[in-house]
Parts: C-alpha cells; structure tokens; sequence
C-alpha cells in the first residue's frame, strides 16, 4: 500500500530510528533533583553567575535546617541571561505552532518519567506533604499538555473587504518575557507562565522565589532534553535586587509576577517605566459561602480544601467562611472535628496531612494573627499552636490548623491575608447579607458557594466580585480554565485560551486588490 507515496517506507524508517534515538538519549540522561548547584540555567546548562549581589539560605521547611547556599544573580547575569534569551528568541518564534507544541508535549512525558523524584525535591524545598506535592506535579504536566496541545491553534484571523480586497490579523510573539514566581507552588506558579509563553512562540527569564528556587532549575533541564532550544528558557537566582534588575531591564518585553501585592506594585511600576505588558497573580481573602441546605459533607471537604492545603499558603484560599445559621453548629462541629484530626508529620511520609510552614519568621506571623484575633474577642475554636516533631522535622515550623469563631469582618485576621492556615468561621442569616459581606474586601482572586439550589448558586456566583468561583467545591484550577483576580487580586489570566492573549500581540495586515482610491488628494493631469 505504501507504492501509493515513494519514500514513504523509508522515511517511516528514518523516523522510527530518530524516535528510538531520542529515546535512548532520554533513558541516558538524569534529571538532577538534588540540592548541589549550580543554580542557574542559562543558554542551555546549569551555571554559575558571572556576577553577584551576596548569596541566600536555602532552609528546608521540612527539616528547618540548611539546604544550600544560593548566589544571588547580579546585573551581569541577568544581562547573559536576558542576552541569551534575545538570541534564541528569533529561531524559536519562527518555528510553527505544531512544532513548538510537540516540544512541549514531549516535556511534559519527560517530567511524568521523573513525577516522584521533582516532587520530593518540592517537599524538601517547600515543606508541603508529598501527596500535595505529586499532585502539584500533575498541575505542571496537565499545563505543558494543554499548550503543547493548543499550541498549533494559536492563530490570527482573515477578513474579506469591499472590492475583493482582504485583511488578516496575525498573532505574534511579545518578545523577551521576565517571570517573578511564588515560593508556595514553585513549579507550578513558574510553568503556569512558561508554558503559554514558550507555545506563543516566546523566550523567557525565571527568577524563582528564594525560598523555594529549586524545581525552576529542574525545568530547564526538562525541556532541554525535550528539545527546546538552549536560551529559550533561562533561570537566574536571587532575592529582591535580583528581581528589580530583572523585571527593570530595557531588553524584556513582558512582565508576569506571582505574589504578594506590595512586591505586584514595585513591577508594575517598573512595567510602566517600560511600558511593557504587565500580568500580575497577587493576593486574596477570599469568601466561601454556605446555604443551608448544602451538603455538609461536601461543604465541610471544600472548608478543608480552601484554608488547610500547603500548610494555608494558597493565595485563593477561602479563609473567610459565611456559614447560613441553620446549619452553623453542625457544619462548625464537623470542620473542628475534621481540623483536629489532620496528621502533622512528616511531609514526606504518604498519611501526612500538614507539613511545615515555610520559614520561622512566616510561622511566627501567622501565630502573630492568632493571637490579635484572640485580642479582638475572637474564639480560636481549635489549633493555632506549633507542634514539635521528632527526628529529621525537629526544627521545622509545623502549626496546627486553626478555626477562629465569634468574628467580626472588622477584624484584623479576618480582613488581611494572613496566608497561612487559619479560617474564620462567621454566621449569617440572608443571601443579601452575605453577598455584601463577602464583597467588602480589596482582594477579588476567588470566591465559593455551597448549596444544592442551582438557581441560587449562579444568582449569587454572578454577583461575587472574583476572578474565579466555584459552586460546591473550592480550590481547583485545571490548565483549560483562566485563573486570576478582580482588584487588588491582580491584572491578567494564567491558564486557558485567556493566558494566549497575554503573550501575543496582533499585527493587522490590509491587502488592496484594487487601485488605490484617495479621492481628490489625487488629479490625473
């Protein structure tokens, strides 16, 4: 049958043997998860910074000890860096959609080959348990799927003029992206921006949160044995400095930020400095409201997803939970019992529940909010204590998940971002009451409501002011739905076909068929 297409045999045969080849390279090729650097990744290799601003601790959560000692990248490293970047971007953007997005799908396969060993390294460097971890790790892959499969769709558009005469508008790379990522989901946060960026055909620059900047590096060598051009994915380590020169140079020409809405402010101003387009994911308070009529299992599950996940350091975390007064008690007595019995363990063991807080100094800050609340006449209905383990965790910071009640919306731990695991539980007695309760924040990242009238539900998810909202269930984000906030909660979508809009831009192209008509600009002799 294959007489039909000469060649065709033997171009199958070449293709099974690349395939084969490539595969081999793969098996032979060791992704490092370990703590040993260097820690850098630019054109292609783990490197060292040509320059630096001082150096970091790396303290593990899990253990509170010393990980590893990082450089912090100064101006002549983020210089390489985006110089790097710049170079491969040409070579990367024309290449076509269906090629891009095959890269991405293969790096996507590579990082399920090494699921279990990434996720550990995220345990040690973020302290979250390592059920959490692997799923976080599926999040990474469903997103590398999702562009590399939407990746060939990235396309602009054709109109047909007056006399025969047509447009078309063509979607086009922005250029150079600069990327600032977050310290509680750290490959997640990083690959939410890289993925839709690489797909439109962009290169980019990724500094990492100094506090969990490891699994950035591991990326890059992900999608090096993808495939991926070197240069086209760059890492460069450091704090606050680091991050200004960075997001300041004149040569990036997109910034995208993960994090807290002060540090949002400094980028975005240095994005109108530039004029430069400018994504920002920052904080929230975000409500959960409950009907009477919920189910209270599920809505008890959706209290627990919504505040105690990675330790409480989830910026869409429904920490502010209106509870309808018929079923108040009963849902306070099932949440507190459910609290109470989250394992505090080891976070690499499998029945781990609550792993260790991120630094001293945040653990310290998230008690701090406890007891202003206890101050203000609040209730702390159970946890809110640290608890000490044993062994390799000893000096880790593990708190107890904490349920305040007898709140007022006044109060300090109820108004402000406390991003660690504390819920404040308030009653409520109307739909109107609560509405207008649960929207007198700044922050708008999400928002949730339980019952089991689906009327109701879409009556009061339309008059939320947040970005994303969920109706019996709380806290998922699948890579084909936008995620991001209303307010102070940020400017911009991660995720879904929205992301496409924020790394691309249109050129318009109007093509004449006829002569040019200019009215009586023009006299023929």
């Amino acid at each position: 049958r294959t007489a039909m297409w000469p060649g065709l045999g033997r171009l199958s045969g070449q293709l099974t043997a690349k395939r084969l080849h490539s595969a081999a390279v793969i098996a032979r090729m060791k992704i490092n998860t370990s703590a040993q650097g260097p820690f850098n990744w630019v054109a292609g290799q783990r490197s060292q910074p040509v320059d630096s601003v001082g150096e970091f601790d790396n303290v593990s959560p899990r253990t509170g000890k010393l990980f590893c000692r990082i450089p912090s990248s100064g101006k002549l490293e983020v210089d390489r860096a985006v110089g790097a970047a710049r170079s491969a971007f040409p070579g990367w953007a024309a290449m076509s959609g269906m090629e891009r997005g095959r890269l991405l799908t293969k790096a996507a396969g590579i990082m399920r080959e090494n699921l279990e060993d990434i996720a550990r390294l995220d345990v040690n460097d973020n302290g979250k348990p390592i059920w959490e971890a692997r799923a976080d790790m599926e999040s990474v892959i469903a997103c590398l799927e999702y562009y590399g499969g939407l990746a060939p769709a990235i396309v602009g558009y054709h109109v047909k003029l007056p006399g025969g005469s047509w447009g078309a508008a063509s979607r086009e790379p922005l250029g150079v992206v600069a990327g600032v990522g977050a310290w509680n989901y750290p490959l997640q946060t990083c690959t939410w921006k890289v993925g839709p960026a690489l797909a439109c055909g962009n290169s980019f620059i990724y500094k990492p949160s100094p506090l969990a900047p490891l699994a950035a590096v591991v990326l890059g060598e992900v999608l090096q044995q993808a495939g991926v051009p070197d240069g086209v994915y760059n890492v460069v380590q450091g704090e606050g400095e680091t991050g200004a020169l960075l997001t300041s140079h004149p040569d990036c020409d997109k910034l995208s930020f993960t994090g807290s809405v002060a540090t949002g402010t400094h980028i975005m101003t240095a994005g109108a400095k530039g004029i430069k387009n400018v994504t920002l994911e920052l904080g929230g308070k975000s409500p959960i409201i409950i009907f009477d009529d919920a189910n209270l299992k599920n809505a008890v599950k959706g209290a627990l997803m919504a505040n105690f996940l990675t330790q409480g350091e989830v910026c869409s975390n429904g920490t502010r939970i209106f509870v309808q007064r018929g079923i108040y008690e009963d849902f306070l007595k099932e949440f507190v019992k459910q609290a109470k019995g989250m394992k505090i363990g080891d976070p690499m063991n499998d029945d781990t529940t609550v792993g260790g807080t991120i630094t001293e100094d945040h653990a310290k800050k998230v008690l701090g909010y406890i007891e202003s609340a206890r101050n203000e006449g609040a209730t702390v209905a159970c946890g809110g204590e640290r608890v000490l383990l044993e062994g390799d965790c000893a000096d880790g910071w593990y708190l107890s998940p904490a349920i305040l009640t007898d709140c007022r919306d006044e109060m300090k731990a109820v108004r402000e971002e406390i991003f660690g695991s504390v819920a404040a539980v308030l009653l409520f007695d109307t739909e109107e009451e609560a509405l207008t309760r649960a929207n007198d924040t700044e922050f708008g990242l999400g928002a949730g409501v339980f019952t089991q009238d689906i009327t109701r539900a879409h009556r009061v998810v339309d008059k939320l002011q947040a970005g994303t909202t969920w109706i019996n269930t709380f806290n998922l984000a699948p890579a084909e739905l936008p995620f991001g906030g209303y307010k102070m909660s940020g400017i911009g979508r991660e995720n879904g076909l929205a992301a496409i809009e924020h790394y691309t831009q249109y050129k318009t192209i109007y093509v004449e068929m006829n002569d040019v008509d200019c009215g009586p600009l023009y006299q023929e002799d």
